[in-house]
């Protein structure tokens, strides 16, 4: 199963035409970090951990740029996006999916085997110290500044650092997103706070409005931070939202999310992710927040999706992360196909990528049955 070798010239002018509105195929991507070099031995040749990589500045960037050549080297081959040495490598700091509940006080946890994670801080009888935290001045707040100290000593690691002959650029740290007001409840409360949505509305209004209130102000903290050059709108998420009803959603979280976008500066793009089975939701969000791009994760049916958000609005997704982990390439190359044929390219607005996030030590024959699928059933 021969994949095309396309230059990074014509993979350019594929992303050119995608955004021009005149796509000759769907473009496909992969979404990775680097827990794919963390989480695979063969990968991870010196057995570095999460926790290593939180607490030193030097690892964090060797892994980095691990991941980095392993994408341009590797991955990038059976994608749209560019392969070869670049002319200078980019690395940031991750802190994986942990930043908004740690913001809030929560301690990260790293298990082994695991990307790094946090435990709900909130019992029955603190509930009410979230309101304590300080949220109008973020720069201030500890795992803010703790960041942003790991930032800079990396920045000054990166400063004359090369790597494979090209040097090594360090992207501006920001936090500008957020896990969205439901899912960040439920991180900092538990489970519970699914009970207390529906049992004491008045304090679950109050936790997630504080929440959106938080993300607003950080993000406008860090534009302010690094100056007029930098305003990203922020992507915001809320994969709790799955667990809801439509008519809930609408009515105890949709106000929220309408805050969010509210305040971005306009005319930029509005991206909104949800994980899980998010189908119903996702037509209401795109109709009533303006949303014009949005991340999907599995299971989802994509012509029903397309039909549902109509043709304007892009659509990421595509094949779930089990199948390309564990599937064969027949399986996976006839995925590819059934999604590619749901109708999903209506209006030539659709990336096809993992659903949802890259996981480690996916084969890259698997991959490769990916793309073929791509190059054979993406084309207008």
């Amino acid at each position: 199963m021969p994949t095309a070798n396309l230059s990074n010239p014509q993979k350019q002018q594929l992303w050119d035409e995608y955004y021009a509105g005149k796509p000759a195929r769907v473009p496909m991507r992969l979404d990775a970090n680097p827990r794919i070099i963390l989480l695979n031995p063969e990968l991870n040749v010196d057995g570095y951990t999460f926790e290593q990589a939180a607490n030193d500045p030097e690892i964090h960037v060797k892994v980095c740029l691990q991941f980095q050549r392993y994408l341009r080297m590797q991955l990038h081959r059976y994608t749209d996006l560019p392969t070869g040495l670049p002319d200078a490598w980019s690395v940031n700091l991750n802190v994986y999916n942990v930043f908004e509940a740690a913001y809030f006080g929560a301690p990260v946890r790293f298990i082994p085997g695991q990307v790094p994670c946090t435990e709900p801080i909130l019992t029955d009888g603190n509930r009410e110290s979230i309101f304590d935290v300080d949220i109008e001045h973020p720069l201030e707040n500890p795992f803010i500044k703790k960041c942003l100290a790991f930032w800079h000593e990396m920045q000054r690691i990166c400063k004359d650092l090369t790597f494979e002959g090209r040097p090594v650029r360090l992207d501006r740290w920001n936090l500008c997103g957020t896990d969205g007001p439901l899912t960040v409840g439920c991180n900092l409360r538990g489970t519970e706070f699914l009970v207390e949505l529906l049992n004491d509305p008045d304090y679950a209004n109050r936790l997630m409005a504080f929440v959106t209130r938080a993300a607003i102000l950080r993000r406008q903290a860090f534009w302010d931070y690094w100056g007029e050059t930098f305003r990203h709108a922020g992507w915001q998420a809320d994969d709790s939202c799955e667990m809801l009803s439509l008519e809930t959603y609408r009515q105890r979280i949709l106000p929220l999310h309408k805050q969010f976008f509210g305040a971005i500066v306009p005319g930029q793009e509005r991206m909104m992710h949800l994980c899980g089975d998010a189908g119903r939701l996702f037509p209401t969000i795109c109709r009533e927040l303006n949303v014009n791009s949005i991340d999907t994760g599995f299971p989802l049916d994509f012509g029903r999706l397309r039909r549902g958000v109509g043709p304007d609005v892009h659509i990421l997704g595509g094949i779930e992360v089990n199948t390309l982990l564990y599937g064969t390439t027949d399986q996976i190359y006839q995925r590819g196909r059934e999604i590619l044929r749901s109708g999903v390219k209506d209006g030539g607005k659709f990336i096809f990528k993992e659903a949802n996030n890259f996981p480690p030590c996916v084969p890259l024959a698997n991959v490769e049955a990916m793309y073929q699928a791509c190059l054979d059933f993406g084309g207008y």
